[in-house]
């Protein structure tokens, strides 16, 4: 049974490509073994480390980006 209630939808559609290559990526980068199609013989702990990297990775670089900005309200 499939539900398409998932709170991981792609806010900016556009962004799509991006995220699946940047996914691939930090995949690469740590060591998960990712690869286009099924992965269902990951572990829940490989695939939540490669998603928890990219939220640590998508953080730094706008912290980077607000450093460079003045935000006053």
């Amino acid at each position: 049974m499939s539900t398409n209630n998932s709170s991981n939808k792609i806010n900016i559609p556009e962004a799509r490509a991006a995220l699946e290559q940047f996914k691939y990526e930090v995949a690469n980068e740590i060591g998960v073994p990712l690869k286009q199609g099924y992965n269902g013989d990951l572990t829940s702990a490989q695939n939540g480390y490669v998603g928890g990297y990219m939220v640590k990775k998508m953080i730094e670089a706008q912290e980077r980006q607000m450093a460079g900005k003045n935000y006053t309200k």
